[in-house]
């Protein structure tokens, strides 16, 4: 068994800063890529940022210059550096891996369950 748990969500004011982090645990083989997305209500699920095993990132437009992603492959965790939060960044996060389990040969795409953030004053 493999999976994925996010922390770090939670409330802060427009402006501020918070850091989101969601750990692989389990059999793990190999992790390729890993990534954030959210969801708002009444929203598709949109990509936030990615970062390939090599440490390649690529962003979503709207967090361009605000968010940095990075990974700590050695504890199988991806961080969300989320600076000058907007009351638009609210939504539920969700880490994304492309994780093999151990024993397995496919890759397969992971989900976490989501972290709330919200953005409010």
């Amino acid at each position: 068994q493999v999976q994925l748990a996010e922390s770090g969500g939670g409330l802060v004011q427009p402006g501020g800063s918070l850091r989101l982090s969601c750990a692989a645990s389990g059999s793990i083989a190999g992790i390729n890529a890993m990534g954030w997305y959210r969801q708002a209500p009444g929203k598709q699920r949109e990509l936030v940022a990615t970062i390939t095993s090599s440490s390649i990132t690529n962003y979503a437009d709207s967090v361009k210059g605000r968010f940095t992603i990075s990974r700590d492959n050695a504890k199988n965790t991806v961080y969300l550096q989320m600076n000058s939060l907007k009351p638009e960044d609210t939504a539920v996060y969700y880490c994304n891996a492309d994780m093999r389990q151990l024993g397995r040969p496919q890759y397969m795409d992971y989900w976490g369950k989501g972290t709330l953030v919200t953005v409010s004053s």
